[in-house]
């Protein structure tokens, strides 16, 4: 499949100078997508930090590395890909140095694990020198349509029941949804966590109880969409709260969940630090109404991420709470601004939540959709309304990212 990403590159590029970085889970296809960049240059070079001989090229130097592209010699479109770079413990001088000298010869796209997050090693700035972009599983929206959005909501879209069915069940991630085999889903499950724990986050980290550690991440797995009980979580692994947090942190450096916080401004009562954790991977979650909170979550973090990534503005993901236990599970904002909440219901069996129209009043958000899952593709623009509204959530999430 094409990914959306690879148009994003392309665009970058035709554009402008800077540096693109491609940050995300392992195994969202980001190798793939740069190599696919070959067919929009005139001269491409793909540098692998794991392959032996490209490794050598990189620790000859810039210049030396430069005469290997013949970077003085051609004149075209040029494309560099470094993938896996962060393995490199001077990643950042190298590429500060390899940019100030050639930006005006080629274009540099930097591609690789998670790593690229949380390798920030002492070292010269790279800022103004790149944009980061963060790629996520496939959702619903790219699917569909891989072309560059306009303005953040594009119109609705049908698309295909099967492969519908199988995001849903075997999660967004490129090979298990190509595949859409239950077997070859549980063992890439396994054998993903098992380099998530046991190869990155050793590499890169100080964390030496990786056997409580994997505990930890499976009662996350657990607890997906719960409040967040650090005092609960640190008594059943028998580590401090202290730890607890800055494992989950860690966790949530190396994609393997996300938090959100609580929206509190103009709401009376609101929960103020407790926050939500949600994993990337819906695949495993065994709920149904667990599965379709963190399904939602990810289309709709995929959505902030890339507006805010591609310019339109500042977008964030929050839900609301209160000490009363009145809730919304999330709350979409444009500038710091709440645009749209959502409530997120399996079945159409109820009429609209009364949280969706106290807190659409409270917040002053445009819109308030309750989401729903089983319902029909209908062919109408979710966005038209401005009171609260039971919407599908394949005609919803359609009009997203």
């Amino acid at each position: 499949m094409e990914r959306i990403y690879a148009s994003v590159v392309r665009d970058h590029f035709a554009h402008y100078r800077q540096m693109i970085f491609l940050n995300g889970p392992r195994q969202t296809g980001k190798t793939t997508i740069s190599k696919s960049l070959e067919n929009s240059a005139d001269f491409f070079t793909y540098l692998n930090w794991d392959i032996q001989e490209d490794r050598e090229q990189i620790l000859s130097g810039q210049r030396n590395l430069a005469d290997f592209i013949k970077l003085n010699q051609l004149h075209n479109n040029i494309i560099v890909v470094f993938d896996e770079l962060h393995k490199y413990l001077k990643w950042k001088n190298f590429l500060k140095g390899f940019f100030d000298a050639y930006k005006d010869k080629c274009h540099i796209l930097v591609t690789g694990s998670q790593k690229l997050n949380v390798a920030q090693r002492k070292g010269d700035s790279l800022m103004g020198r790149y944009f980061p972009f963060r790629v996520h599983p496939f959702s619903v929206a790219e699917c569909i349509r891989q072309t560059l959005p306009i303005e953040p909501i594009s119109k609705p879209a049908s698309m295909e029941r099967n492969l519908w069915e199988a995001l849903w069940q075997f999660g967004g991630y490129p090979d298990p949804l190509i595949k859409q085999e239950q077997r070859f889903l549980r063992r890439w499950q396994r054998l993903r966590d098992e380099q998530l724990l046991r190869e990155d986050i050793r590499f890169l980290t100080q964390i030496h109880e990786l056997s409580q550690l994997e505990i930890l991440a499976e009662l996350l797995k657990r607890h997906s969409g719960q409040l967040t009980n650090y005092t609960n979580l640190s008594n059943k692994i028998n580590v401090t709260t202290k730890t607890i947090q800055q494992w989950i942190t860690t966790l949530e450096r190396f994609y393997f969940c996300f938090r959100i916080s609580p929206w509190h401004k103009n709401i009376s009562r609101s929960l103020l630090k407790e926050p939500k954790l949600y994993l990337w991977d819906w695949s495993g979650i065994t709920d149904i109404g667990t599965k379709l909170e963190n399904f939602i979550a990810c289309h709709l973090l995929k959505a902030v991420n890339f507006w805010t990534d591609f310019g339109f503005g500042q977008f964030k993901l929050y839900f609301i709470r209160t000490k009363d236990k009145h809730e919304v599970d999330f709350v979409v904002t444009k500038d710091d601004h709440p645009w749209f909440l959502v409530e997120a219901k399996y079945s159409n069996n109820q009429s609209i939540s009364d949280n969706l129209y106290r807190f659409q009043k409270a917040t002053k958000a445009e819109h308030a959709f309750q989401v729903v899952y089983d319902l029909d593709y209908i062919d109408a623009d979710c966005f038209v309304h401005k009171q609260p509204v039971i919407v599908p959530a394949k005609t919803f999430l359609s009009q997203l990212i």
